[in-house]
């Protein structure tokens, strides 16, 4: 690996880092060494794409991103499931209220239909009574 490659390879891991703090502000750490073997046959550009222009934090931030991601993975339907789930409880923790997590899944209901969004509401109930009602 040349002194650049790695200079960037280092600048690009402390954006992921940060990254993946803002998608998830209880995450205490992040330990991208499982990556580090994929990415010096990744190409700049996808690396970029990735840690450098395409997320940063003069962009959305991340509980409008969390909401965005929802809306996505509403319109999946239940093929989406894990990550719906997954993303809701990242989302919750970012900021977003139940109320602004059911409007979205409501919205998507054009998008995807009324089954995704029954099953995206189902998936963002039971979330909800994980965590007891907070964020109401």
């Amino acid at each position: 690996m040349t002194e650049e490659f790695q200079k960037l390879f280092a600048t690009m891991m402390e954006q992921g880092q940060e990254m993946a703090r803002m998608f998830n502000p209880g995450l205490e750490s992040f330990n991208p060494s499982a990556f580090e073997k994929l990415f010096p046959t990744m190409s700049k550009d996808m690396m970029e794409m990735w840690f450098g222009k395409t997320f940063n934090r003069e962009g959305l931030d991340a509980r409008t991103r969390l909401l965005v991601t929802i809306a996505a993975l509403t319109v999946l339907g239940a093929q989406a499931e894990a990550q719906l789930r997954l993303t809701i409880r990242h989302a919750i923790a970012a900021g977003a209220t139940q109320r602004e997590i059911a409007e979205v899944i409501f919205q998507m209901s054009m998008f995807g239909g009324v089954p995704a969004m029954t099953k995206a509401l189902d998936i963002a109930r039971s979330v909800f009574d994980e965590n007891s009602g907070e964020n109401t």
